[in-house]
């Protein structure tokens, strides 16, 4: 038989690839690894990023139809949506308007087939990966004109997949989201996918015979009891589904509610601390950030995307290699003060927490061992003022409360215009006024307000020049104040 052979090496690759059996394939990896191709391989078997159109210069909105692919009879949903909505909410409107919990993980691709382009989540990211983050694209970057699809995982372990497909161009965005229709009840969650789903449909809807009770129940009791409450599947009413969306989408609660709920909370108990801060930020006029300004407080992360470029492999035990953190020392300033020879990232704390700063704000990430800018730090690193507006939507960093507590502590502190040396303590100030103590101790050490939000703003202070900050920084305290929303 002859095969015609693509003019592309990198498609003649994959060609051979696909045609082996997957120990075979496994074996040529392990060959190719073996022989030093490991950088050619993993840029072969990386997945490409998805492909986005720009924002329309008028929002329109679609009626899309939502299937739960593999169900039989078919399980769906009929829905209007603006097309401004980013993939984040459009998640949102999924988990509400087919019934799920939102309990697991979920990811946007492409394509029909599971190795397509994929957008990656907030999750993702902190667990190093990289990519394109769907909370910074609309619906209406990827669906244009009837007939085209967006593909949704939920849940990797059972692997409920649904498609999105555009029925009709609506000229003028709905105000909000409506289910206009829809066939049969979500799955029960952890249910054991379309096998254990399609078991337990039957069960139900042949009268939930005792004596045939589907596993993983022990009885009829332990699954009424598992079962959502009345759930049937051949039951669905589109009010519920449209009532459910509405209340979905205005239960998140805004970025800046976390802090007002943390004045509040003092408020309560008396203490003005934060209110005043606040009080103080909002009085003084904000600094205009330009791109001159973004650059100047950008500096070290910027340095450090030069340097590493598409991306540069770590050593063995995961760190950056010799040559490059010598550069980064000498480039960001380290090297002036820094006792030592600055040319080991283990050793030298400063270039440390750059790159940590840098992973936690989603400018780097690393992949196969190497370390690489992100989609939005390749697509903004030649224009500072979007690469800082992405670094303002990441503020605050953590998950855990007392990051979350720290973080917009400091935000507040050093929105307010507090000189850098005091920050520790106005910071403490706060913290201790919402509870949080050192262990063992009445109060809150200043060295223990060490938070990732606080080391990023010292970052963009400047403490890789001087490594000690003693003065106001004016676009650092314009950092703070664009990310509490003043």
């Amino acid at each position: 038989m002859i095969v015609a052979t693509p003019d592309d090496p990198r498609e003649h690759a994959e060609q051979l690839m696909a045609a082996l059996t997957p120990q075979q394939r496994q074996a040529v990896v392990e060959a190719l690894r073996a022989h030093g191709a490991r950088d050619w391989l993993d840029d072969m078997l990386r997945t490409p990023e998805p492909v986005i159109g720009e924002p329309p210069a008028r929002a329109r909105g679609f009626r899309i139809r939502l299937d739960l692919l593999g169900t039989t009879p078919p399980v769906w949903r009929r829905l209007e949506v603006p097309g401004d909505l980013t993939l984040d909410r459009v998640h949102i409107v999924i988990q509400a308007g087919m019934g799920w919990l939102d309990s697991h993980l979920h990811r946007f691709r492409t394509g029909s087939d599971p190795r397509s382009p994929y957008f990656v989540t907030a999750f993702d990211i902190e667990e190093g990966e990289d990519g394109v983050l769907e909370d910074t694209v609309r619906l209406d970057q990827l669906l244009t004109e009837p007939g085209d699809r967006l593909w949704y995982d939920y849940d990797f372990g059972d692997g409920w997949h649904h498609v999105l497909k555009v029925e009709a161009v609506l000229d003028e965005p709905p105000t909000e989201v409506r289910c206009t229709a829809g066939r049969r009840a979500c799955p029960p969650e952890d249910c054991g996918g379309l096998w254990g789903y399609s078991e337990l449909a039957a069960w139900v809807r042949g009268g939930c015979d005792p004596a045939a009770v589907p596993p993983p129940f022990d009885d009829i009791d332990d699954a009424r009891r598992w079962l959502p409450l009345d759930w049937h599947p051949d039951r669905f009413d589109v009010a519920d589904a449209t009532a459910a969306i509405a209340a979905a989408m205005t239960a998140p609660v805004p970025v800046p509610e976390e802090l007002a709920a943390l004045r509040a909370r003092l408020e309560r108990r008396a203490d003005p601390t934060l209110t005043h801060l606040l009080e103080q930020s909002a009085s003084h006029p904000v600094l205009p950030i330009g791109e001159v300004e973004a650059a100047q407080l950008l500096e070290p992360f910027l340095v450090l995307l030069d340097l590493i470029g598409d991306g540069v492999r770590l050593t063995n035990a995961g760190y950056l290699p010799p040559a490059l953190v010598e550069q980064l020392a000498d480039r960001t300033g380290v090297s002036s003060w820094w006792i030592g020879k600055a040319n080991r990232e283990d050793l030298t704390w400063p270039l440390a927490r750059l790159r940590a700063n840098g992973r936690a704000l989603g400018l780097v990430g690393v992949r196969h061992g190497r370390l690489t800018p992100t989609a939005v730090a390749r697509r903004s690193r030649d224009r500072p003022v979007a690469l800082w507006q992405h670094i303002v939507s990441r503020l605050p960093l953590g998950r855990t409360d007392f990051d979350r507590h720290a973080g917009w502590s400091t935000l507040a502190v050093v929105a307010a215009g507090i000189p850098t040396e005091h920050w520790h303590t106005e910071i403490g100030a706060v913290l201790q006024g919402l509870g949080w103590r050192s262990e063992g101790r009445g109060f809150l050490a200043p060295a223990a307000v060490a938070n990732p939000t606080l080391d990023a703003l010292e970052l963009l202070a400047g403490t890789t020049r001087r490594g000690r900050l003693t003065d106001t920084h004016p676009a650092v305290t314009a950092t703070a104040r664009a990310a509490i929303g003043l």
